[in-house]
């Protein structure tokens, strides 16, 4: 089988199988190869009912001691049934899963495999797999078997069965890095690499792999960097720019004083702008910390140079709150701000781009509308993009490539120790941000376990009752948004019925519609919903400053950049300010991890500290959701790599990198394409 070859050469995959492929980006035998495991699952000797415990996958051997009983729960279908051994006896649920009622027997005794929880009756094994046939089981002790992230219409089973007939047929994988590379470094083959990473025979052998196919991806990630740092340094702009008194204006009639950092990090915007060479740069800042002012002045200094500028954001409702304050804070400076969203109506867009085109409008802030085709811009001057971990840096050059050779300044609240920034945003001049406002109050902090919960709820209850908002974040467990979906519901219900029936609680998942999810957002930025209960999707892009208490469930399942990022949703408004993460586990390290973020709201120290916490990484855990969208890579577990991949890239002369580009037509498609999370 060929690497370029369409997956529908493969048995088993029909049009609607290849379609539903297509829909996460899998085309090719090489795109399937590429759809990493985002882990594996061990299978081991059952285990008495007595010996399971909450939060662990086990495997038990039972008998049914009642028939399956259905019911329907809003939309759920489910299926519940009691098993029993010598050891004691076990509920065991099923969603949407009807038709094992006829395959279940009272009296047969069966293997049931699941992830063990704490029901409101005991323990509960929820949505196992069954095994009819002792044998069957037990040929899998000892094999890692992947687990992969899906879409509606597939199912792990079929991308197994997939990669087997691949890997069977697979004879050779293309390898872009240079032998004298691969020698220097140990890497293992390409090829073999490929095949480990799907069915390794031993823990050592995946790892191996998974270091092979990060480096990899690190090495193509350095490689493009280093293109476009030789594209760009010393490359003069065609829109020089004055420094402008109105700039100073409007820090003056600002109703607070710029930090020291601040200040600063406007000097150094100020002399690139000014300088006569295209300004490529990076403001890293914590959540707080003030940089949205700076992309205000340095669009205003654009402005009132004669350019067009625009600012591009990761999700509708952030871009509506951007133009409200961007109009705001330059109302009284002659500024005309316009907005570019995908949900306009086809009419609103055709007059936002004739405006656009004619250069009636002076900034442009939206989402990825900004680089439709149909955009055409009149002297783009400064390309300006908010939350820069969110897009893929090709997103950024499409930008840019909207004006001649502009001014580019991103903007990152992601705590990525400065070892790392410099690797991964090597084609930029980087600023930090170290300082927090003197108006923002610390936000307090506390780590708790399950039996906390009555007391939050009550403390929320309070907050709302002074007329204040509150997140309650539900942690990914299943890759499988469906299943993700069910989460959230389920506990926003309980939710309701725990608070006062006073207090509109809503919730928010990554499967809703984004018409539904912006109306949730904008719902909660206006305070008609007081309680909102969400997967992930608000890490970013959207900003409420009324809201004063973040509480994340199994707060240990999260890594602590992620969790510093959700906390940064609280504390951006004038009122004190709560975090209370939830630790559903008792393990020793997870609760030490914990404390690092109770005692600190800085994140470029919790930044540090979770990368010497992390370490290698988890073995079982392939991908972790990392700050730069990488398919196997991730920038903290794996930081040891990227260094030694950045120097691989460096050491390379310019004829040897051009070679490797013309000798590889493909990764130009490949190059630099980490996708931006869909909120």
């Amino acid at each position: 089988m060929d690497y370029n070859d369409s997956i529908d050469k493969i048995k088993g995959v029909g049009e609607k199988t290849k379609k539903a492929f297509e829909r996460i980006g899998i085309e090719t035998v090489q795109d399937l190869l590429e759809h990493y495991p985002r882990g594996y699952e061990e299978f081991t000797m059952p285990i008495p009912i007595s010996q399971v415990r909450e939060g662990e996958m086990a495997t038990i051997e039972a008998s049914l001691t009642m028939s399956p009983r259905l019911k329907r729960v809003r939309h759920l279908q489910i299926l519940n049934v009691r098993v029993r051994d010598n050891s004691g006896s076990l509920l065991i649920t099923w969603f949407n899963m009807p038709f094992l009622m006829k395959k279940l027997g009272m009296g047969s005794r069966y293997l049931f495999r699941g992830k063990v929880k704490r029901g409101s009756s005991g323990l509960v094994m929820e949505q196992p797999q069954i095994y009819y046939n002792k044998n069957d089981y037990f040929k899998l002790l000892k094999v890692l078997r992947p687990i992969y992230p899906l879409t509606e219409g597939i199912t792990n089973n079929l991308i197994i069965k997939s990669m087997e007939q691949v890997h069977n047929n697979l004879e050779f994988a293309k390898d872009y890095i240079p032998r004298k590379i691969c020698k220097e470094y140990s890497l293992m083959d390409r090829t073999k690499a490929l095949k480990e990473i799907h069915f390794p025979k031993d823990k050592t052998s995946m790892q191996k792999a998974r270091e092979r196919l990060a480096f990899d991806e690190f090495f193509l990630y350095s490689l493009a960097i280093r293109r476009m740092r030789v594209t760009k340094s010393d490359q003069l702009t065609d829109y020089p720019m004055e420094e402008r008194l109105e700039c100073e204006e409007l820090i003056k009639t600002l109703p607070y004083r710029l930090t020291k950092a601040q200040l600063s990090a406007w000097d150094e915007i100020k002399k690139d702008m000014t300088s006569n060479f295209a300004m490529n740069r990076l403001i890293q800042g914590d959540v707080g910390s003030g940089k949205t002012i700076l992309a205000v002045l340095a669009l205003l200094m654009a402005v009132k140079n004669g350019y067009q500028a625009c600012i591009m954001v990761p999700t509708e409702v952030l871009a509506k709150q951007h133009y409200k304050s961007i109009y705001d804070l330059l109302s009284n400076f002659g500024v005309s701000v316009g907005l570019l969203t995908g949900s306009m109506t086809a009419k609103e867009k055709r007059e936002a781009y004739e405006l656009i085109k004619e250069h009636k409008l002076d900034i442009i802030v939206g989402t990825h509308a900004l680089i439709q085709e149909k955009v055409v811009y009149d002297k783009l001057g400064l390309v300006i993009t908010d939350e820069q971990h969110r897009f893929g840096v090709k997103q950024r050059e499409e930008l840019m490539t909207k004006g001649k050779k502009p001014h580019v300044l991103v903007m990152s609240a992601t705590p990525i120790p400065r070892t790392l920034a410099i690797i991964l945003y090597g084609d930029l001049d980087i600023s930090i941000i170290n300082q927090l406002p003197a108006r923002r109050l610390p936000i307090k902090n506390c780590v708790v376990n399950t039996s906390y919960r009555p007391n939050a709820y009550r403390f929320i209850e309070k907050q709302v009752a002074s007329g204040r908002q509150a997140y309650v974040i539900c942690p990914m467990v299943e890759e499988n948004e469906q299943i993700e979906a069910e989460n959230v519901i389920d506990y926003t219900q309980q939710l309701k019925e725990a608070l006062s029936p006073d207090i509109c609680v809503e919730y928010l998942h990554g499967k809703m519609k984004p018409k539904e999810k912006n109306d949730i957002m904008e719902r909660f930025a206006e305070g008609e919903i007081q309680v909102l209960v969400s997967t992930t999707v608000v890490e970013v892009g959207v900003n409420v400053p009324n809201a004063t208490v973040m509480m994340v469930e199994n707060s240990e399942r999260f890594g602590l950049a992620q969790l510093h990022q959700l906390r940064g949703r609280v504390g951006r408004g004038e009122h004190q300010s709560y975090c209370i993460f939830v630790c559903g586990s008792e393990s020793k390290v997870a609760k030490e991890r914990l404390e690092i973020l109770n005692k600190s709201n800085d994140g470029f120290y919790i930044a540090e500290e979770d990368l010497k916490l992390r370490g290698p990484g988890d073995l079982f855990g392939v991908r972790q959701s990392g700050d730069l969208d990488f398919k196997i890579g991730n920038i903290y577990t794996d930081a040891a790599i990227l260094k030694l991949a950045a120097e691989a890239a460096k050491s390379l002369s310019d004829e040897e990198v051009d070679k490797i580009f013309r000798e590889n037509p493909y990764l130009e498609d490949k190059i630099l394409y980490q996708r931006s999370s869909t909120l």
